[in-house]
């Protein structure tokens, strides 16, 4: 039996000044996104941490070349400036100082940050500097020293994170500042705080890579409410045990997030112009992770970190797959998964998420399931409220998971033209398959449009190139475009699956 409590708590106030919760809550108002915008300046013992995180990138603030710029040409400079920055004593182990502020947690989400992105840039140098001259990524550095393996540890384990980067807590949502707070977060008004290229630099690449999630995130608050709405309704609906239904509420929170949605996508299109495809793969490399990654085959030692007992470690590397904003919708529609390898890959990225992200997430797909949203929405035959409702629930059903396939589609155009056409490295940043792990999931959406669509009474009989040669007008016009765009993009997707696995030599 469903209950109108929500024992999950989804905050209406972030409370930004609250230094004793984290710094990552779901809110009805900023959705995704940290409770407060993130820390930028460090407290004064950290100044050492800080001094090299201005001098790392490629490219500082100031414009000079910094610590993982590559020796000029022609000169007798070398290279590995910021290893041989780190392993020259230049940074003392301050994990005394992260204890000194540990009850302070955005804070520690700040140290967090700063030091997954100095750990990513000791240990992937080597390849980056690789890359630029043409060449394989080869090894990465195999041991992380104690003055960052035991700090990144600390605050990881305070934070509830990985002690490696993490999309969330540090590479995109916990790394932004602005020129101008009473502007809030309009595009022109957001900066990187760290960077390892050009990122500090607003007109550039990684930075628009960057500020690109960051822009589709501020949309997740009324995404939230949605979501939580349509459960609430299938609660309700439950409780009166059929007695009462109310569709028009469940509509109003279904018509919430496909709006959301829809905002989200077409902030994820400025992708193209923000962040050019021939330039992804110079600031890239920095992004990898651990696991699965050819570049670290015996896993790293984090020197010092106890309860590793100095035994190579593995974790995945940053990836936008770690954001939440799919994944809570594929949870409320409860979008069935293939069972194979590359969804096992995709519950293990559950994992490096913020902590309140995963139990939001896990919530939803269980309070769904329990109050029988799915079906309520489905059972074409149970009676149950006004018909013309039942066929707007469907309808709205439909059109949000076209947003979702809409979104992966997008995905997986990005993956297809700012990698697999520049690199035949084999896996993504996150360690998964870089061919077949986004169709993996595009796949499953669009066989669960086709699905629902024929359980309301529609027809998906295809002709050649997935043209559709027979169908019912059963949820609007508007849902037959969509389900024509399906059949099309159903038969584009294996078609170009098929071909990249036969260039590389990949089992399809």
């Amino acid at each position: 039996m469903g209950s109108l409590s929500t024992p999950f708590t989804v905050l209406t106030d972030p409370r930004p000044t609250d230094t004793t919760l984290p710094a990552f809550m779901v809110t009805t108002t900023r959705g995704f996104l940290p409770r407060a915008d993130p820390i930028v300046t460090l407290p004064a013992e950290f100044a050492p941490l800080e001094s090299i995180l201005q001098r790392m990138p490629v490219q500082t603030l100031s414009g000079e070349p910094g610590l993982l710029a590559p020796p000029a040409e022609g000169s007798d400079e070398k290279g590995g400036k910021l290893g041989a920055v780190v392993d020259g004593g230049e940074l003392p182990d301050l994990t005394e100082a992260v204890e000194k502020y540990k009850g302070n947690l955005p804070l520690m989400n700040a140290l967090y940050r700063d030091y997954s992105f100095l750990a990513s840039a000791y240990l992937l140098e080597p390849c980056h500097e690789r890359f630029v001259r043409g060449e394989e990524y080869g090894l990465g550095r195999e041991v992380l020293p104690a003055c960052v393996a035991r700090p990144i540890a600390r605050c990881a384990e305070l934070c509830g994170f990985k002690p490696f980067m993490e999309y969330a807590g540090s590479y995109a949502l916990y790394n932004y500042r602005l020129v101008d707070p009473s502007l809030g977060l309009a595009p022109s008004n957001v900066r990187l705080i760290r960077a390892f290229e050009r990122g500090l630099d607003p007109s550039s690449s990684e930075a628009g890579f960057v500020l690109v999630h960051i822009d589709m995130v501020k949309h997740t608050g009324p995404l939230v409410a949605g979501a939580v709405g349509c459960i609430h309704a299938a609660q309700a609906q439950q409780l009166s045990q059929g007695k009462e239904s109310d569709k028009e509420k469940l509509n109003s929170s279904l018509d919430q997030v496909l709006t959301a949605l829809r905002k989200i996508n077409s902030t994820m299109e400025t992708m193209w112009s923000r962040s050019r495809p021939t330039e992804y793969t110079s600031f890239r490399t920095f992004i990898f992770g651990i696991t699965s990654q050819s570049m670290f085959p015996h896993g790293v030692i984090y020197r010092g970190v106890t309860e590793f007992g100095e035994k190579p470690v593995s974790f995945r590397g940053e990836s936008g797959a770690n954001d939440s904003i799919v994944p809570l919708v594929d949870n409320l529609l409860a979008i069935p998964m293939p069972e194979t390898p590359l969804t096992e890959i995709l519950r293990d990225f559950r994992s490096y998420r913020p902590g309140e992200h995963r139990g939001f997430l896990e919530w939803v797909r269980e309070a769904g399931g329990e109050a029988g949203l799915k079906g309520w929405v489905w059972d074409v035959s149970n009676g149950n409220g006004d018909e013309e409702e039942g066929r707007k629930s469907r309808a709205l059903w439909i059109q949000v998971l076209d947003q979702v396939r809409e979104f992966r589609w997008r995905h997986w155009c990005f993956a297809r033209e700012y990698i697999l056409k520049r690199t035949s490295h084999p896996t993504a940043t996150g360690g998964s398959p870089i061919v077949t792990w986004l169709p993996n999931q595009l796949a499953a959406v669009m066989e669960e449009m086709v699905r629902v669509y024929e359980l309301a009474g529609g027809s998906m009989v295809g002709g050649e190139d997935g043209e559709r040669t027979e169908g019912k007008d059963v949820l609007g016009a508007e849902v037959e475009g969509i389900m024509d765009l399906v059949g099309r993009q159903r038969e584009m997707l294996r078609k170009e699956v098929r071909k990249f696995c036969e260039e590389r030599g990949v089992k399809n």
